[in-house]
C-alpha cells in the first residue's frame, strides 16, 4: 500500500507540474482534487477540533446551554443557500465580522505595533558591541556595532516619509528618499522570503520524486 500511494502522489506531483508546459486538463483534475482533498480534510479537522469538544460534547453532557446562541448563529449562515431568506445569513456574518475585527485590532496593537515600538527604543550606540568590535576587529563586531545607529536612522527616515504635513523638500526631502529606499528593501526582502518558501516546497517536491518514487537519490 505504500509504494502504491508514494505512485500516486508522484502521478499527482507530475500532473501539477504539467502546467509549467501549459493548462491542460490533467492539471485540471490534479487541482480539483486538491482542492476538494484539502476542503475536506479541513471540515475533519473543524468538526474534531473545534466543533466537537467546544459544542457538541457540552451540550450532549447537560451543561453550558448558553452555546446555543453560537449553534444558532451557525445554522443561520445556512440560510444563505435560499433566496427567499437568506437575508438572516447577514446577522450572524455581521457578528462574527465585528467580533474577529475587535480581536484582530488587539492581537494586531500587542502582536506587531508594541513589539515594533518596543523594537525600536533602543539606544543609538550600543556599548557593548562597540566594545566587542575593540577587542575583536571583525566584519561581523563591526556590523554589530553599527547595527543601532542603522535602525535608528532608518528609522527616522522611514517616519519622515509618513510625515506628510511636512512638504518633502530640501533636507527633509532627501530623508524621505532614504525612507522610500529603505522600505523597498523591507518590502523586496519579505518578497524574497515568499519566493524562497515556494522554491523550497518545490524542492520538496523534486526531493521525493527522486528519492521516494525514483530512489536515484
Amino acid at each position: 500500500m505504500d509504494t502504491l500511494w508514494i505512485w500516486i502522489a508522484a502521478a499527482l506531483t507530475l500532473m501539477i507540474l504539467s502546467f509549467l508546459y501549459k493548462d491542460n486538463p490533467l492539471y485540471k483534475i490534479s487541482e480539483h482534487l486538491f482542492v476538494g482533498v484539502a476542503a475536506g480534510y479541513g471540515l475533519a479537522v473543524e468538526y474534531f477540533n473545534v466543533f466537537k469538544p467546544n459544542l457538541q460534547d457540552p451540550l450532549l453532557a447537560g451543561n453550558d446551554y448558553w452555546l446555543l446562541f453560537p449553534l444558532l448563529l451557525g445554522l443561520m449562515m445556512f440560510t444563505r443557500f435560499n433566496s427567499k431568506y437568506a437575508w438572516i445569513s447577514r446577522w450572524p456574518m455581521a457578528y462574527m465580522v465585528g467580533i474577529y475585527s475587535g480581536m484582530a485590532v488587539i492581537g494586531f496593537t500587542e502582536g506587531d505595533l508594541m513589539r515594533q515600538v518596543e523594537g525600536s527604543i533602543i539606544p543609538p550606540v550600543s556599548s557593548a558591541a562597540v566594545g566587542g568590535f575593540i577587542s575583536n576587529p571583525g566584519v561581523i563586531t563591526a556590523l554589530n556595532a553599527l547595527a543601532n545607529p542603522i535602525i535608528v536612522f532608518g528609522l527616522i527616515c522611514i517616519l519622515l516619509y509618513f510625515f506628510f504635513s511636512l512638504e518633502h523638500k530640501g533636507t527633509a526631502g532627501q530623508f524621505a528618499r532614504i525612507g522610500t529606499g529603505l522600505l523597498m528593501v523591507g518590502f523586496g526582502a519579505g518578497y524574497g522570503y515568499t519566493v524562497m518558501t515556494r522554491f523550497a516546497l518545490l524542492i520538496d517536491r523534486f526531493y521525493f520524486l527522486l528519492s521516494d518514487w525514483l530512489h536515484v537519490i
